[in-house]
């Protein structure tokens, strides 16, 4: 017989970092996502003359070798501090994909108000499960080029290290002291939501007493976008890039690709209370499956998806009628959004009129490998603040998913307590996560 998460140790969220297209901290992600303001714009990080999408949701203003406004002791006090997160030579060595999540990964660290009681933790129960959906495509990108111009000699001794995935868990290990278990899970767009998952359960399973856990993506290239536009996949709506992104509504025509990373501090909940620290909420719950149906397409009615979020609802040992908002994939594409919404109007008969769905993807558009720990975010938010950010965009809905009755937060975000939360992400492959959060 299946045992659940609360069958062994509770996992408690005590960090919430961001670096994504709405904001450069997880204050500033939130303060956007609540005003429904949209972070998608034209693309600026490369030349885009000739190709058929010219939008893009970018991290802007961001400078991996900024210093940081107070110095952190994660070796402790007599330990040398870290003031910033990578020199200017030591920034070039990594891959942009490693700049997002080392910083994301800070702004969680910071938020969790662990760097004060370092001396007091050991830090080999401290670990990292950061997933990477694609890697370094531009690093790559830049490095083909120098090849072809130059030979063999020319190219670069840290190449493996600017794409390699799992360099973003390795380096962040390296600035916070985190001598735990160390990995990087791949899963195309459920990467995220798996690391957020299985990070919950190595700290359930006694392995880790505290996990840094979430996904990064850095992938506006010409070739990423390039690829994704020839799949007709992304949104052509190039003259209005604030409206491209739109979830459920009725001119949807696909979605947007965009890059940062999102984090969590994942901590067994004892632990956590022992020293004080804020809680957002309880990971109790994760499910993952696979349709095993078509490398790109849902199964049909969603059928993969229904299980993940069963499992998930099993694993935490609650209802569905207990959960009151579920932050959806919702990419946007035309196919993609009405399959999903009949899999949650299925798992959730019982209290969809009570029930709350919205897509944060409206406004930060696709974040790829960071996608599941970006909808995480909206859903630990929803019990934490008591704010369900909105599907903005939504100005018509497509007829299929107003049939299901579903309430989809069109365009305002809604102020609500609800103790329980569901948030799902699905990759191409057919692989699938969902994940429920508690009010502790």
């Amino acid at each position: 017989m299946k045992q659940n998460i609360t069958s062994y140790r509770r996992v408690a969220i005590t960090g919430l970092g961001a670096v994504t297209p709405v904001g450069n901290s997880a204050v500033e992600t939130f303060a956007a996502l609540q005003a429904g303001r949209s972070g998608i714009g034209a693309i600026t990080r490369f030349d885009s003359t000739g190709c058929p999408v010219l939008i893009a949701g970018e991290v802007r203003n961001f400078d991996p070798c900024a210093p940081l406004a107070q110095p952190l002791h994660p070796r402790g006090a007599t330990g040398e501090p870290v003031t910033q997160l990578f020199s200017g030579k030591d920034a070039k060595k990594y891959g942009r994909f490693t700049h997002l999540g080392v910083a994301a990964s800070v702004d969680a660290y910071i938020d969790s108000g662990l760097d004060a009681h370092r001396a007091s933790i050991n830090p080999e129960r401290i670990g990292v499960n950061l997933g990477v959906g694609m890697g370094g495509l531009p690093e790559t990108l830049a490095m083909h080029d120098i090849f072809k111009a130059g030979g063999y000699r020319k190219i670069s001794p840290f190449y493996i290290i600017q794409t390699a995935p799992n360099i973003l868990a390795g380096q962040l290990a390296i600035i916070l002291d985190l001598r735990g278990p160390n990995m990087s899970v791949a899963s195309a767009c459920a990467t995220s939501g798996h690391a957020l998952g299985e990070a919950a359960k190595a700290i359930a399973r006694g392995d880790a007493d505290i996990m840094f856990a979430g996904g990064s993506e850095a992938v506006v290239t010409n070739l990423g976008i390039g690829a994704f536009a020839q799949m007709r996949a992304l949104s052509t709506r190039n003259d209005a890039p604030e409206k491209a992104s739109r979830p459920y509504d009725a001119d949807r025509d696909g979605f947007v690709l965009s890059e940062g990373s999102v984090v969590f501090v994942l901590e067994e909940l004892e632990h956590a209370q022992k020293r004080g620290a804020r809680i957002y909420a309880e990971l109790c719950g994760y499910g993952a499956s696979a349709d095993a149906h078509h490398i790109s397409m849902l199964a049909p009615e969603a059928e993969g998806s229904r299980r993940s979020m069963r499992s998930a609802l099993a694993d935490a040992g609650i209802t569905p009628a207990q959960i009151g908002y579920v932050s959806a994939h919702a990419t946007s594409t035309p196919g993609g959004d009405g399959e999903e919404a009949a899999a949650i109007a299925a798992v959730f008969a019982e209290n969809k009129s009570e029930l709350h769905v919205s897509g944060v993807k409206s406004m930060t558009g696709h974040l790829l490998g960071a996608a599941g720990a970006m909808g995480a975010f909206t859903a630990v938010h929803a019990i934490a603040s008591g704010v369900i950010t909105p599907t903005i965009n939504l100005d018509n809905i497509d007829p299929n998913c107003a049939a299901l009755g579903l309430n989809f937060t069109p365009n305002t975000a809604v102020t609500k307590k609800v103790d329980y939360t569901l948030a799902n992400s699905f990759g191409f492959g057919g692989t699938n996560a969902s994940l429920v959060f508690g009010r502790v």
